[in-house]
């Protein structure tokens, strides 16, 4: 006995309803799912598709689908970190490196010349206002994408939301380092200030620009099926 497309779409709705919501995750336990109800099917014929599928549901164990999601998070999240060390470390080559070592330049300059503690952080102030006004165009675009499109995958949600949380946390890091500005003495301490300073502002250009825009062409490279689902 074979699953028609009315039970594929049943199993679906089953895991959106047991808490699955990014539709790659959703096709490989409806693919999981379907392969073994039909192998339930072929030891039991009489068992109805709903029974058959809540047999095979409780092999997941008393936590269901979790450890699974959890495991497709932590895979792709090493695929999104790949992604982000890639283009990084572009910025770490002609002719971008022109403008790394410009900026750092910058800051340590401010801290060789002891700038008043207030101004530099109004520099940091002001740039923590530019990433959250970034980070909310990014969060904004990403409620218009999964509304338009219904289907969210794993790593298009990573691209266009843990990014942009993840550049908040880093700058409000900073505004707490500040605070140790004055007391830098050594050429060493300042040097890696403005290096870090220099680092996460580069972290945050790459998470919420340069990421965001190739979207499409990574998504593409990472689901086979992104495309067809797109123009669905």
């Amino acid at each position: 006995m074979k699953l028609t497309q009315t039970h594929i779409e049943e199993l679906y709705k089953f895991t959106r309803q047991h808490y699955v919501y990014h539709y790659d995750v959703q096709t490989e336990l409806v693919d999981h799912l379907a392969n073994d109800i039909e192998a339930i099917w072929l030891e039991n014929p009489k068992l109805s598709f709903e029974q058959a599928r809540d047999q095979s549901f409780k092999k997941f164990g008393i936590f269901g689908f979790m450890d699974v999601i959890e495991a497709k998070q932590k895979q792709l999240g090493k695929k999104y970190n790949k992604i982000l060390f890639r283009f990084m470390k572009e910025w770490f080559s002609i002719p971008k490196i022109m403008i790394t070592l410009l900026i750092f330049g910058f800051f340590y300059s401010l801290l060789n010349f002891q700038v008043n503690e207030i101004i530099f952080l109004i520099i940091l102030f002001c740039l923590a206002i530019v990433d959250v006004i970034l980070a909310h165009k990014l969060v904004k675009k990403a409620n218009q994408r999964f509304k338009q499109n219904q289907k969210k995958f794993l790593l298009e949600e990573m691209i266009f939301r843990t990014g942009s949380f993840n550049t908040i946390i880093i700058f409000s890091n900073f505004f707490q380092l500040s605070n140790f500005t004055h007391n830098l003495t050594s050429d060493f301490g300042k040097f890696l200030f403005a290096f870090f300073i220099t680092l996460a502002i580069i972290f945050s250009y790459v998470t919420l620009i340069i990421i965001p825009q190739k979207a499409e062409e990574l998504l593409q490279e990472t689901y086979p099926e992104y495309k067809m689902v797109k123009s669905l």
